[in-house]
């Protein structure tokens, strides 16, 4: 191996000590990342805490500046790009955006101690050492939370209430068994639900518009997706996607029907007789997903779509606290994680206090058809395969680690399924099931492209529910309680529904013009090649492809 030169070793210990200094500050992220230096601390969100952020942020940026950029590999030139971007979204996010101030779900320890008990990255006395630090400093982290939240949004406050219900649960159960310490565990049960508690007297005043507005929102969505993109130019291209995908999805539903294309109703009626033949029910719905991750493996391997690696992977049922919001999600290891640590695709079976009506309208929305093409995103060759590759890549420094690009991730996902179906994937043995299948396929490209108009027109437009409702469920065909959820996520977030619609468009990009410079590659090659780098964001990658 030859010599490195100075400006790649400087590179290299900027990049560490940065990544570093990020980790150290956001010890929840680091868990959830694979590097357990910091299981044993919470965040540090405190006014002080965030200034000095800020600082430390803003030497890191005066450093890489001073890198010979020139000296650098291609490769090491593209991170430094890549942290650079991550060093800017950190600063925006502490000293422009600054949640802490005003969105109580920040505050809630659960996620902080739900990763230590819920992966078996260590031994179990390892783990409960770190549960036990973490939970002693819970009064300390919420007694700061009321410093800090000054002006906080209605939404955000019912939100966190229902959620720290889930974290007390979570240490009177989960953590409770894991360690040995009553009284500790019984001081931070306590302080959970005294925050709970100061948060509901809270509500009448939480009086802050959960929009951004304009300005903010603007440059959310810069950081988030890294690619240029401005609202203005969002909304227009997904609103012309939306009227491409809302015309196919009238042809393949009067092909799957029999009708004509212009009989009255035809897509609600397809979909409404899809979810009549495709039942699913809280007993049936893990084991669906099971025999669904079998054949999606086994189409993938047979058309060699594209390499599979070795996989530890398991169906699960969904934690109690994380039900609600979708049928399945995929928990895999963290980029940073040393461990051997199997990948989780965890199954919802329905929240225990959801009446029959609100059951059978979440099962026709994710019926077994659907869940085919959830598991296509979620498993295979979607979200388990993909984070599985992007450990094999080799860099000089943890930078496309630590940054990855929810825009790629979920943008590979998104691509996955339309992947398939046009490969002819079946979730049963028969066409009308594969005919079923592009059909919710075709609504869940729907349904993201209006994700996207919703993100821009909710926090710059003052759309209103009721327009919002409308648009989903009548041009996206999604069932009311889905409507009313995903309404609820666009205010609860900003910048980060868009990014399975810019994703989309990106990664379909991007392999088109790979099979245009090599006809002659097999689907294999070149799907190979597109995971090979991480998961960059899209426009990293293309320079790391050269295109």
């Amino acid at each position: 191996m030859s010599e490195l030169n100075a400006a790649t070793r400087e590179f290299q210990v900027i990049a560490t000590k940065a990544i570093d200094d990020l980790l150290a500050f956001d010890p929840v992220f680091a868990t959830y990342l694979g590097d357990h230096r910091y299981d044993d601390h919470l965040l540090a969100m405190t006014s002080e805490a965030r200034e000095y952020q800020a600082r430390q942020i803003a030497d890191h940026l005066t450093e890489l500046d001073a890198v010979d950029d020139l000296e650098l590999s291609v490769s090491d030139q593209i991170d430094l790009e890549i942290l650079r971007s991550r060093l800017t979204k950190s600063q925006f996010e502490v000293s422009e955006l600054r949640a802490a101030t005003w969105n109580p779900m920040v505050w809630n320890p659960g996620t902080a101690l739900h990763l230590l008990v819920s992966r078996d990255f260590a031994p179990k006395p390892e783990r409960a050492r770190s549960v036990k630090a973490r939970l002693a400093a819970i009064p300390g982290f919420l007694a700061d939370a009321r410093v800090e939240l000054v002006e906080m949004t209605q939404i955000h406050t019912e939100t966190a209430i229902t959620q720290l219900a889930g974290t007390a649960r979570l240490i009177e159960t989960e953590v409770a068994d894991l360690i040995d310490d009553a009284e500790l565990v019984s001081t931070a049960h306590a302080a959970v639900i005294d925050f709970s508690a100061w948060l509901t007297e809270q509500l009448p005043e939480a009086r802050r518009s959960p929009r951004l507005g304009e300005r903010l929102y603007a440059a959310t969505l810069w950081h988030g997706l890294d690619d240029g993109t401005s609202p203005t130019m969002l909304l227009e291209a997904a609103e012309a996607h939306l009227e491409k995908v809302n015309l196919a999805l009238q042809g393949y539903a009067a092909q799957y029907l029999g009708e004509k294309a212009t009989a009255p109703g035809l897509v609600h009626r397809a979909f409404a007789r899809i979810a009549a033949e495709a039942p699913v029910t809280n007993e049936t719905v893990l084991e669906i997903v099971e025999q669904a991750l079998v054949r999606t493996t086994e189409f993938v391997r047979t058309h060699e779509l594209i390499s599979i690696p070795e996989l530890d992977v398991r169906v699960i049922e969904m934690p109690e606290i994380h039900r609600g919001v979708a049928v399945a999600y995929c928990d895999a290891p963290g980029p940073l994680e040393t461990a051997k640590v199997a990948t989780y695709v965890a199954v919802s079976p329905t929240p225990n206090d959801w009446t029959i009506e609100r059951i059978d309208s979440f099962y026709r929305e994710y019926n077994a058809v659907q869940l085919h093409g959830l598991t296509i995103h979620e498993a295979m060759p979607g979200h388990v395969l993909q984070l599985a590759q992007s450990h094999h890549f080799e860099a000089t420094t943890p930078v496309r680690a630590f940054a990855r690009s929810g825009v790629f991730i979920e943008g590979w996902a998104v691509y996955s399924e339309e992947l398939l179906v046009s490969h002819g994937y079946a979730p049963f043995d028969d066409k009308t099931s594969a005919l079923a299948l592009r059909l919710q396929q075709l609504k869940m490209q729907a349904r993201l492209t209006i994700n996207a108009i919703l993100d821009v027109r909710v926090h710059t437009a003052e759309m209103t529910e009721q327009e919002g409702l409308d648009l989903m469920m009548n041009r996206g065909f999604q069932e009311e309680g889905e409507a009313i959820g995903k309404w609820r996520r666009a205010l609860l977030t900003a910048g980060q529904l868009p990014t399975y619609f810019v994703g989309y468009r990106a990664v379909s990009e991007i392999v088109a013009d790979l099979r245009v410079l090599h006809p002659d590659w097999s689907d294999r090659q070149i799907h190979d090649l597109v995971l090979a780098y991480g998961a960059p964001a899209p426009r990293y990658l293309r320079e790391f492809l050269g295109i």
